[in-house]
C-alpha cells in the first residue's frame, strides 16, 4: 500500500466532519499497523501520551486559557471598547476603529480568536448599528478584530507551533508583536478607506475632552499592566512562557477579586471553561503524535523535500505556493487542526529552502487568520453571525475588504522578513 494512502485518508475523514483528534488517531494507527504492525502500533500507543502530556511547555496553554477566562469575568471586554471608542473620538469610522484596538487589546489576553469574536460581537455590533453604522462593515471588523487573538501574545496557536516545531515558544511569543501591531493597523486603515468611499456607512462619533479620555483607562489600567507583565517577563527572559502564563492567571484572579465578581460558582464555571478547552488542545496534540511517528516511519517529510529540492524551483515560488495551500486549508479546516497535520511535514522542507522557523510560524498564524473570515467555513463570520443574529452572507461582505488588505500585509511580512524577527533577535536569551 502506497504511504500517500494513509494522508489521503486522513483529509477524507476531516472532510466528512470526523473530530481532528479521532482522525488523527485513526489514520496513524492504520498507517503504523501497515508499516510496522500491531505490535509497534501498541508500543507507541503505551508511550506516547504519557511523553507527550509531559512537555513542560504545554502547561502554558491552560495557563493562558485561565487568565482569559478570568479577566472575561471581570468585565474588561467592554470596558476595552469603551475606552478605545473614548480616545478615537470623531474620528471618521471611529467606532469601528475602536473594535480593531479592542479587539487587539483582547488578543493580549485570550489566545482565543472565536472568543474573541463572540465578546466583541456583543459589545461592539449593536453600539454600532445603533448610531448607523452599515451592517456590513459592522459585522465585518469585528469578525477580523477577532482574528487578533490568535497572532498577539499570548497565542495559543503560536504555543502550538512552537511545541511541534520544537523552537523557543519565548522567540515566538515575542515575534507576533510587531506583525500584531500591522495587522491591527492594516485593519484600522482599510476601515478609513471604506469611511472615505462612504461616509454614510459610518456616522461621526461622539467627541470627548481629555480628562475623560484619561478617566476612561482607569478601568483597563490593571489588564494593561498585566499584559506589559506577562509580555515584558517573557521578553527579558525573567520568566520562561510557562511561568508567565502562571502569573499571567494569579494577575487575572487578582482584577477579578478586585472588581468583586469571584465566587464559588463563577471562579468554577471560568475554571471547567478552561478545563474543557485544555482538555480538547491535549487530545488533538496527544493524538497527533501517534500520526506523527508514522510520518517519521514511512519517510514522507524527507520524500517531500528530496522531491521539491528536484525541481529546482525558486524557494520565494514555493513559500508562495504553500501559504496558497494554507489559505485554501483555513477555508475548510481549524487553524488548530491546520498546523498540527502540516508543521510536521513541511518545517523540514522550509528549512531546506533556508527559511526560518520563527518566521514561517508567524506567517502561517497570520495566513490562517485570513481563513477565519473567508467562505465557506470562515468560522469567526459564523460566530458573528451567530451572536447579533445577521446574516452570514451580509458578515462576509464585510470582511472581503478586509481579506484583500491582509493579503498585503502577508506579502509585506514575507518580502520583509526582519518585521518579525527583529524583536526576537535582541531579546534576552
Amino acid at each position: 500500500m502506497s504511504p500517500l494512502i494513509v494522508p489521503i485518508m486522513l483529509f477524507v475523514m476531516l472532510l466528512i466532519g470526523m473530530p481532528v483528534g479521532l482522525t488523527l488517531l485513526l489514520a496513524g494507527s492504520i498507517g503504523l499497523i501497515q508499516v510496522g504492525g500491531l505490535d509497534t502500533l501498541v508500543g507507541i500507543l503505551i508511550t506516547a501520551p504519557l511523553s507527550t502530556a509531559s512537555i513542560y511547555e504545554l502547561i502554558s496553554i491552560p495557563m493562558f486559557i485561565l487568565m482569559a477566562e478570568l479577566v472575561l469575568l471581570s468585565g474588561v471586554a467592554n470596558d476595552l471598547f469603551k475606552s478605545a471608542a473614548t480616545w478615537v473620538g470623531r474620528t471618521p469610522g471611529g467606532m469601528a476603529i475602536a473594535t480593531a484596538l479592542a479587539g487587539a487589546g483582547f488578543g493580549a489576553i485570550s489566545g482565543s480568536s472565536t472568543a474573541s469574536a463572540a465578546t466583541l460581537s456583543a459589545t461592539t455590533i449593536p453600539a454600532m448599528i445603533k448610531q448607523g453604522y452599515d451592517p456590513r462593515m459592522a459585522g465585518g471588523v469585528v469578525a477580523v478584530s477577532g482574528t487578533l487573538a490568535m497572532l498577539i501574545p499570548p497565542s495559543i496557536a503560536l504555543i502550538l507551533y512552537g511545541i511541534i516545531a520544537d523552537v523557543s515558544v519565548s522567540k515566538l511569543l515575542i515575534a507576533g508583536i510587531i506583525p500584531g501591531i500591522l495587522v491591527t493597523l492594516t485593519v484600522v486603515a482599510t476601515v478609513l478607506v471604506l469611511v472615505a468611499r462612504n461616509p454614510s456607512h459610518a456616522p461621526a462619533g461622539k467627541a470627548y475632552s481629555m480628562k475623560q479620555k484619561i478617566r476612561s483607562m482607569r478601568n483597563i489600567g490593571p489588564m494593561l499592566f498585566l499584559f506589559i507583565t506577562v509580555t515584558g517577563a517573557i521578553y527579558s527572559g525573567i520568566a520562561t512562557p510557562t511561568e508567565a502564563s502562571a502569573l499571567g492567571a494569579f494577575g487575572a484572579l487578582l482584577i477579578a477579586l478586585k472588581e468583586g465578581v469571584v465566587n464559588h460558582r463563577s471562579l468554577f464555571q471560568a475554571a471547567t471553561r478552561a478545563l474543557h478547552a485544555s482538555g480538547m488542545i491535549m487530545l488533538i496534540v496527544i493524538c497527533a503524535k501517534v500520526f506523527g511517528y508514522y510520518l517519521t516511519l514511512t519517510q514522507l517529510t524527507h520524500d517531500l523535500v528530496a522531491w521539491v529540492g528536484a525541481l529546482e524551483a525558486s524557494p520565494w515560488l514555493i513559500i508562495t505556493v504553500i501559504l496558497f495551500g494554507y489559505i485554501l486549508m483555513g477555508c475548510i479546516m481549524d487553524q488548530v487542526a491546520i498546523l498540527i497535520l502540516t508543521v510536521p511535514l513541511l518545517l523540514p522542507l522550509i528549512t531546506s529552502l533556508g527559511f526560518d522557523p520563527i518566521w514561517f510560524g508567524v506567517i502561517i498564524v497570520v495566513v490562517a487568520e485570513v481563513g477565519l473570515i473567508t467562505p465557506p467555513l470562515g468560522l469567526n463570520v459564523f460566530v458573528v453571525s451567530r451572536y447579533t443574529k445577521r446574516p452570514i452572507a451580509e458578515v462576509f461582505s464585510g470582511v472581503w475588504p478586509h481579506v484583500i488588505a491582509h493579503l498585503f500585509i502577508i506579502a509585506f511580512m514575507v518580502i520583509f522578513p526582519q518585521t518579525i524577527l527583529w524583536l526576537p533577535s535582541i531579546m534576552s536569551n
